[in-house]
């Protein structure tokens, strides 16, 4: 091995672009082509404002601004300077793509970042081929990338350097997490026959909207369904199938959000009081900036123009509760009124990952309200410094050190919850809270929230202990979710509800949930006897089953969303492109086809298409 003389970084990156023959691998953004990306300080992936000369494959979306690129390709020509003009052509390729893998839209899965019980990897997760090549041609640059000792140690030997690096989580590893970005495409292809699978057809109501994250209704006797984008305007949709023209609620000057996919922040959650008829109020959630540019959770009071029930006064906001979010993920985001009456407020655990917010995280810190169910009542008398009550039945009302609003804890990222109608006849169910809770790198869980329910986190994962000294901790008393999926089955859960409707009595009990990174549409029934609940896929039914004229079996992938609306009947809302500006949003509402072969439920559909859309 010899040693080159010092040239220019000028002259060097010519030298890169211009000779270099080793294969650069090329990030490609395509609308709708998007896996879970996210950075190794937990924020989502951006535009740089300035180009970038080395990592220039991540300029137009990556993780690195321009101080960050100047520095991985001062580190990148320190080691070049140990290699002559040949081996730079032959080993410089590898070392540039490994080194720009901090850069990277996925740095956070790449570095196994993710798992706060492994240290952050040295170097990032290599796909075998690919690691196996680099080993072979370029093995002594190893030790001059890092100084870690397992690394340095395991690579006297390919096998052991390549299994060391090897991820968890295989999809991400690199370049096959480039070069197929749209991870577990196949995973429960929506189209597929399954064995025992439900099949479904839907009608599109509504598209054009921008990562639309709830659809509601007043419950006002309207039938009016209102959609929420994540920018922060809520739109008005009429029984007859309608938009008006002038939103609901414009907020978008208020809400901190970004169109960098992976953002969590914005506009969450919203919920009409249960006297809105009369009293004109309803509640939002968003992500806010103090003056002092603290990023925090919001939940405010508004109320409807006197004389446009259409229109929410922009002046009449009164805030009720904000809490400080430590980190840009993890944001909670669902808000509903109990059939008590009472505000039930669902928050992240405060983001990063693991939880690591003192000595147990958040989530099991009953003096924290981040990682809990809040229930608060916004009618009551008002508590001591509180804009709002404290329902006397609360649970830890009288424990010292914990907040009166926690209802329930150890929560991680509920996303998406709702309130159970019940059987339309015998009111069997209603009432219950279901919640779908986000995992961290192996499972998705749903649950049913429980007055001083403890739902595990971080001690457990699902059904897994995750914290081990948390999990073996006798005192540890958690709430098991009703139903667990490892990440085989999907990597994001997206809470649904329970159908109560009347047009598709097939459908009565069955909640029905999604899974927001590979589009699965699934669904739970209890068994009566042994009150378990076993899982059902859905599918779309084929072109014959979904004959009918305006029923359709194909939606966009990115379940962010469900919905229900003033009669029951249940909907979901995806998008192609989960960015905050991207317009490729739908709303579906879901339909039972063997229900619509009869002639009147045929009637009954015709009178939907021409009424409602």
């Amino acid at each position: 091995m010899t040693t080159t003389h010092p040239v220019s970084r000028w002259s060097r990156l010519m030298f890169l672009r211009t000779f270099l023959m080793v294969p650069v691998f090329t990030v490609i953004f395509q609308t709708g082509v998007v896996a879970h990306p996210q950075c190794l300080d937990f924020g989502p992936p951006f535009k740089p404002t300035i180009h970038l000369e080395f990592c220039s494959q991540y300029q137009e979306f990556g993780c690195c601004d321009q101080q960050k690129d100047n520095i991985i390709a001062e580190k990148y020509w320190t080691i070049m300077d140990h290699y002559d003009h040949k081996e730079q052509e032959l080993c410089g390729g590898y070392v540039k793509d490994i080194l720009c893998q901090e850069c990277s839209p996925y740095a956070a899965h790449l570095y196994d970042a993710e798992d706060p019980r492994t240290p952050l990897m040295a170097l990032p997760g290599l796909c075998f081929p690919y690691c196996s090549d680099f080993y072979f041609n370029c093995h002594s640059t190893i030790s001059l990338m890092t100084n870690d000792k397992r690394i340095l140690e395991s690579a006297k030997d390919r096998d052991q350097f390549c299994h060391l690096l090897e991820l968890p989580d295989p999809d991400y590893c690199f370049p096959e997490v480039i070069q197929n970005m749209d991870l577990n495409n196949n995973l429960g292809a929506v189209v597929e026959d399954q064995e025992g699978c439900l099949k479904m057809c839907l009608v599109e109501v509504a598209n054009g909207l921008r990562n639309p994250v709830l659809m509601i209704h007043a419950n006002d006797g309207t039938h009016r369904m209102f959609v929420a984008e994540q920018v922060g305007i809520v739109w008005v949709y009429l029984p007859s199938g309608g938009r008006l023209e002038e939103p609901f609620l414009y907020l978008q000057e208020s809400v901190v959000s970004s169109p960098w996919h992976g953002d969590e922040r914005g506009f969450l959650g919203m919920a009409f009081h249960p006297k809105f008829r009369r009293n004109g109020k309803f509640y939002v959630y968003y992500s806010v900036l103090d003056d002092e540019y603290v990023e925090k959770i919001r939940i405010s009071e508004f109320r409807v123009l006197p004389y446009d029930i259409n229109r929410a006064d922009r002046n009449s906001e009164r805030i009720i509760l904000e809490v400080v979010e430590p980190y840009r993920n993890h944001n909670g985001g669902q808000i509903l009124f109990g059939l008590d009456g009472y505000l039930y407020i669902f928050t992240g655990d405060g983001g990063e990952l693991g939880d690591p917010h003192g000595e147990f995280g958040n989530a099991q810190n009953k003096s924290a309200l981040l990682g809990k169910v809040l229930r608060i009542d916004v009618d009551g008398e008002r508590a001591a410094g509180k804009p709002y009550g404290i329902p006397p039945d609360n649970p830890f009302v009288s424990e010292r050190h914990a907040a009166p609003e926690v209802y329930a804890y150890g929560v991680r990222n509920m996303w998406r919850c709702s309130v159970d109608q019940g059987d339309p006849v015998t009111g069997k169910g209603r009432g219950r809270i279901f919640c779908g809770d986000v995992g961290q790198g192996r499972y998705e869980e749903i649950d049913i929230i429980a007055k001083g329910g403890n739902y595990g986190w971080r001690a457990k994962e699902g059904f897994e202990c995750f914290d081990i000294m948390l999990c073996l901790n006798s005192s540890l008393h958690d709430t098991l979710p009703i139903f667990a999926y490892g990440h085989n089955v999907g990597k994001s859960v997206t809470g649904g509800y329970v159908y109560r409707g009347c047009e598709y009595p097939n459908l009565n009990g069955l909640y029905i949930f999604g899974d927001f990174m590979n589009g699965r549409l699934m669904a739970l029934r209890e068994d009566e006897t042994t009150k378990q609940w076993t899982k059902q896929d859905i599918c779309m039914g084929d072109k014959n089953v979904c004959a009918f004229p305006k029923l359709i079996n194909t939606y966009n992938k990115f379940i962010i969303s469900f919905g229900e609306d003033e009669a029951g009947e249940l909907y979901f809302l995806s998008t192609s492109d989960p960015t905050s500006l991207s317009p490729y949003g739908t709303l579906y509402k879901l339909v039972d086809p063997s229900r619509i072969k009869g002639g009147k439920a045929m009637m009954k559909l015709t009178f939907f298409f021409k009424h409602e859309l």
